[in-house]
């Protein structure tokens, strides 16, 4: 052969190897796993503040993925703030504003709160009309799973009913029945081992549906009963935390009083660390999943939380300072969550401030994995795959909360808009507002509607139209209601419920605390 035409065949087989180096390597279509965390607050976690929770696969999982640090819930309770991330509508929009279950109209008088107003009705199952999350990728040829708390509705309502093919352990009460610790009372659950955790075991069932889907493509959702009442844990991890407290110095005063109830001012539950704890255990076996298998590369990874962290009423299991509030309130610390998301393949930017709420995971999911938008459906989301890849984002969109009940954790029926930086609060109770500069530790923030009486009623104006626009449903004024009655109530909560609340927090941290019938898990499960 001609030495000229060798060394052009040369030089066609290197730039060929090399133009076909360059080539990136078709991707095929991604995998989807969602963690939602029950009642998980915004300080909960090591990687967002907490200095007493050990919580290092979600820390990892956080820094390997884009961190929202003003991400939201749509709701301040759990039902309300689920539907709106399986409908990616707002909570006024599909009417479900409560958590289901709780007393609405008059029936609520059966709770002896003496409260002003009766709640709002609304509605208690997911609507059949809408196209879920789930029914979308299912509708795309994705394999479909959930494992753990649903809520969203009774039989004929359960994950089945709206798209995933596999249900491990949805039902519709909002808490484990039977605790974190097996024997627990869940017909989409079997118990297998007597003292087996709940937690892992839905990791686990997550791991294994994850291995034998490797080949396949999956959108799997695992929402944990964790971090929700009752609050449990293990001798082992109670004790870690115990001396941890310990070590770290044991606040005198541990609560202070809130508009109604008392409140959590520090974090230094024992047992709530060790159940904090057990989630992230469980989100590590999980990931480990997705690495073992070889899938992680090519698995999108969303991680959040359905509302804030109970540190009022129910348990006052944690603090969500330097927030203000927690589940159940209207302020930041009900409704501001840890939001992660990771996109293997997308590294451009670690964290933003960008205003993000759980209604966008749904169009931000179709988007990343090349699944068309369905008109009509998610339409209070935005997609953030522009955020993700970091290009230019507009964040100037309203963002609105409707809640016209009263919260278990001393919460007050209101409504809120947020845009350019402010947070309006509308009460229904008297019509007040309250208008907050955002970002902020509302803690000590100040009410700002004095200074800013323009800017208050044009963002008043707005929310109350969106509210009518969308059909929302309102308290009413109780007929029956008895100031004196109501007084009477709330200087209990001050003068006894403030005291047996310090009396009981100390008790758990004492050395010789002794488990009992709310979490006796721990005396006979080994982590």
């Amino acid at each position: 052969m001609h030495q000229s035409k060798i060394f052009s065949l040369l030089l066609l087989f290197v730039f060929g190897c090399h133009n076909k180096a360059q080539v990136p390597k078709e991707r095929s279509k991604p995998n989807v796993l969602f963690i939602l965390v029950d009642d998980l607050g915004y300080h909960d976690l090591g990687v967002t503040g907490s200095t007493f929770n050990e919580t290092p696969n979600v820390d990892k999982l956080a820094r390997e993925g884009v961190m929202f640090t003003n991400g939201y819930a749509s709701s301040r309770v759990c039902s309300p703030s689920r539907a709106s991330i399986m409908t990616g509508k707002f909570t006024a929009r599909h009417g479900i504003t409560d958590w289901i279950g709780a007393k609405s109209g008059t029936d609520w008088r059966t709770r002896n709160r003496h409260d002003k107003l009766l709640p709002a009705n609304y509605v208690q199952a997911l609507p059949k009309e809408d196209i879920t999350i789930a029914e979308a990728f299912k509708n795309n040829g994705y394999k479909t799973f959930f494992a753990g708390k649903w809520h969203l509705g009774g039989k004929g309502s359960y994950p089945e009913d709206h798209g995933f093919d596999i249900n491990i352990g949805g039902i519709d009460a909002g808490s484990p029945r039977g605790g974190f610790f097996s024997p627990w009372n869940n017909p989409k659950l079997p118990n297998k081992q007597k003292g087996e955790n709940l937690t892992m075991r839905l990791a686990k069932e997550t791991a294994s549906f994850i291995q034998q889907h490797k080949d396949s493509t999956f959108f799997a959702f695992l929402s944990f009963y964790a971090v929700h009442a009752p609050i449990q844990t293990t001798q082992a991890k109670w004790a870690k935390y115990r001396e941890k407290a310990d070590s770290l110095g044991i606040a005198k005063i541990g609560y202070e009083m809130e508009r109604v109830l008392p409140i959590r001012s520090v974090q230094d539950n024992p047992v709530y660390g060790g159940l904090v704890e057990s989630m992230d255990d469980a989100v590590g076996l999980v990931l480990k999943a997705l690495k073992d298998n070889s899938i992680d590369d090519n698995t999108i990874v969303v991680f959040t939380s359905d509302n804030g962290g109970v540190a009022s009423g129910d348990n006052y299991a944690t603090s969500n300072l330097t927030l203000r509030g927690g589940k159940g309130y209207q302020w930041e610390g009900g409704i501001k969550e840890p939001f992660f998301i990771k996109v293997p393949w997308l590294k451009n930017i670690k964290s933003t401030e960008i205003p993000v709420i759980s209604t966008d995971l749904y169009p931000t999911l179709l988007d990343l994995t090349g699944l068309p938008f369905i008109e009509n459906q998610h339409i209070d989301g935005i997609s953030l795959k522009s955020v993700l890849e970091g290009k230019d984002f507009n964040s100037n969109r309203p963002l609105f909360w409707h809640y016209p009940h009263y919260g278990n954790q001393g919460g007050e029926p209101s409504s809120i808009i947020q845009k350019d930086g402010w947070k309006l609060i509308h009460y229904w109770e008297d019509g007040r507002e309250e208008l907050f500069r955002l970002p902020s530790e509302e803690k000590d923030n100040q009410n700002m509607i004095s200074q800013h009486q323009e800017i208050a009623k044009n963002l008043s104006n707005e929310l109350l139209s969106w509210l009518k626009a969308v059909n929302a449903q309102y308290p009413t004024t109780d007929a029956e209601f008895n100031p004196h009655k109501r007084k009477k109530r709330l200087q209990k909560l001050v003068n006894k419920k403030l005291l047996n609340l310090e009396k009981q927090r100390l008790e758990v941290l004492s050395p010789d605390f002794k488990p009992n019938k709310d979490w006796w898990g721990s005396q006979i499960t080994v982590d």
